[in-house]
């Protein structure tokens, strides 16, 4: 539920607050004062779409928090819960956006993904807007309130339906790939034998590559490599060269250690080095007697290298890849082979699959039709109460041929309004005043099946007036004894039920416009109902009867039937 509501510099509100109260809220106010801005401010604390057109004029940003009791709604305690919030039985959401177009959305003080947001605020409230009753024309949207209507024996039904349509769909695909293989299949048998014959005799092996590559470096610079080499052996081996020069040092050390013991440690130094670049020279010896720097070789190199590039250029970039693609067209081409074979046990399994969903599509549509037809019972026995004696409203379901992922029905709100008059499909006969009273209808039957705590109405009393108002009203105050709700009216017959009334009114200060929030006591409710009902001048007459309004709203929402 709802407890309070702070917006800041949204448009005309520079700084406005209200506090709730359960059951029934009522905004009013002057048109244009800014009462659907308001319920602007509170959707996109929601996880609304945000725009910065709604900063102030001369502000950096806007910020809108709201606090709610949550206190019943132990899912969404656990959906914060999973997702490490903080839990307690207030939630306080904030949204900022500023003039550079950033937004940021807080839970419980923590910055939260915007995603998040409008998921939490997607347990905590409906916002039923000015349009929203076009969504009863909408194509799919009879099916979904039927279902929900239904509870929890749809749901399984549909959980049933579900898994089999997901088998069905996945034998169904698999039986059109193999279709396509099949009329393409020695086309296909063609290309996977020439691949895979390419594949297999270009004899990829892991590493290969990069050990060519190193000894095709090698080859490149052979004769550098030859040169240098023939050089260091030279110098090793050749007379008054390193190792000569070397081995007199040794023994002029050696010789001079007889007299000082000093001077062996550093003979014996020399001794390792010469014995290390003896064993160079060797090395050097060999390496020159082994190395074979042909031009067959380079020419091997190179087209085995040639070989490798242009195999996994076509079948993936990387061995790896290409001994993976080998693996699959292997399988492929097998497939092929046995293809009938495989085709008609897809086709029996196609055929079990659709029998199997056929049984659980039909079992889904007898709940419907219970469903359908308690539910158009309800919703003909509101509108009648509705100022619409003779009306009659039906959900009627007919069966397709093909399966979609709701199963094979198509329902449709079928409506008519006058006695002796066919009922025919709602968006070809009903007017927007009677889609409001319908839409309330709905509303009223759903109240149950809803288990968001609040819901708002932005004038759904657009396009009615006089007893249809009075009785719009006494439905929205059914509502509320189940739920919080917040309306936006024009009407006095609604603003009388309210048990909360919040005056909306627009106030010029210091040359700037601003938008006030005021709740409103007995006397002010008295008041604020004589200018909803168009009296200008205030008289005892008008105040009385505005008073009668309000005595007779408070009457009828005391009695027991109601």
């Amino acid at each position: 539920m709802l407890q309070s509501l702070h917006v800041h510099n949204f448009a005309l509100l520079e700084d406005a607050s209200a506090d709730f109260s359960k059951g029934f809220n009522v905004f009013s106010g002057e048109t244009g004062a800014g009462k659907s801005i308001l319920i602007d401010a509170f959707s996109m604390v929601l996880g609304g779409r945000a725009s910065t057109d709604y900063i102030r004029c001369g502000a950096d940003e806007f910020w809108v928090q709201a606090v709610f009791d949550i206190s019943n709604l132990p899912e969404l305690k656990t959906y914060l819960s999973e997702h490490g919030m903080e839990i307690d039985d207030d939630l306080l959401l904030k949204r900022q956006l500023n003039t550079a177009g950033k937004s940021r959305a807080f839970v419980n003080g923590v910055q939260v993904p915007l995603l998040i947001l409008r998921h939490i605020g997607g347990y905590l409230v409906d916002i039923h807007g000015q349009h929203e009753n076009q969504a009863l024309l909408q194509a799919d949207f009879a099916r979904v309130i039927t279902d929900a209507f239904g509870g929890r024996k749809i749901e399984n039904k549909m959980v049933n339906y579900a898994e089999c349509y997901k088998n069905y769909l996945v034998s169904k695909k698999k039986l059109a790939e193999l279709t396509a293989d099949r009329d393409q299949r020695d086309l296909l048998l063609a290309r996977y034998d020439w691949e895979i014959k390419e594949i297999v005799n270009a004899d990829l092996k892991q590493g290969e590559k990069e050990a060519l590559e190193d000894e095709n470096h090698i080859l490149q610079n052979s004769e550098k490599i030859i040169s240098a080499v023939g050089s260091v052996h030279e110098l090793l081996n050749s007379e008054n060269m390193i190792l000569e020069l070397l081995g007199r040092v040794k023994t002029n050390l050696h010789n001079a250690g007889k007299y000082d013991e000093r001077l062996l440690d550093i003979a014996g130094t020399v001794d390792s080095i010469w014995i290390t670049l003896d064993d160079c020279r060797q090395e050097m010896n060999t390496y020159l007697l082994d190395s074979d720097f042909n031009s067959d070789r380079v020419v091997a190199v190179q087209d085995r290298l040639d070989t490798i590039f242009r195999v996994e250029k076509k079948y993936g970039g990387s061995v790896s890849a290409v001994l993976a693609y080998l693996a699959e067209i292997q399988k492929k081409y097998d497939e092929l082979l046995s293809i009938e074979k495989n085709m008609a046990q897809m086709e029996k399994e196609l055929a079990a699959n659709i029998k199997r969903l056929q049984i659980v599509a039909d079992e889904l549509s007898e709940a419907r039709e219970i469903s359908a037809s308690r539910l158009s019972g309800l919703i003909t026995e509101h509108i009648r109460d509705l100022t619409m004696p003779n009306g009659v409203f039906n959900i009627i379901i007919t069966r397709s041929d093909d399966f979609a992922a709701h199963g094979h029905d198509i329902v449709k709100f079928m409506f008519s309004a006058n006695m002796g008059e066919a009922v025919n499909e709602l968006e070809k006969v009903a007017s927007g005043g009677e889609l409001s009273r319908i839409a309330l209808a709905i509303k009223t039957v759903m109240m149950n099946a809803n288990s968001v705590p609040t819901m708002v109405f932005d004038e759904i009393d657009s396009g009615v007036g006089g007893v249809t108002a009075r009785k719009m009203a006494e439905k929205i105050s059914i509502i509320s004894r189940v739920g919080q709700v917040i309306c936006i009216t024009h009407l006095p017959q609604i603003a009388a039920f309210a048990d909360r009334h919040i005056y909306i009114e627009k106030r010029s200060t210091n040359g700037r416009t601003v938008t006030v929030l005021t709740a409103l006591d007995r006397d002010g409710r008295i008041i604020e109902l004589m200018r909803m009902a168009g009296i200008a001048k205030k008289s005892k007459a008008a105040y009385d009867n505005a008073a009668e309004l309000l005595c007779a709203a408070e009457a009828r929402k005391t009695e027991r039937l109601f």
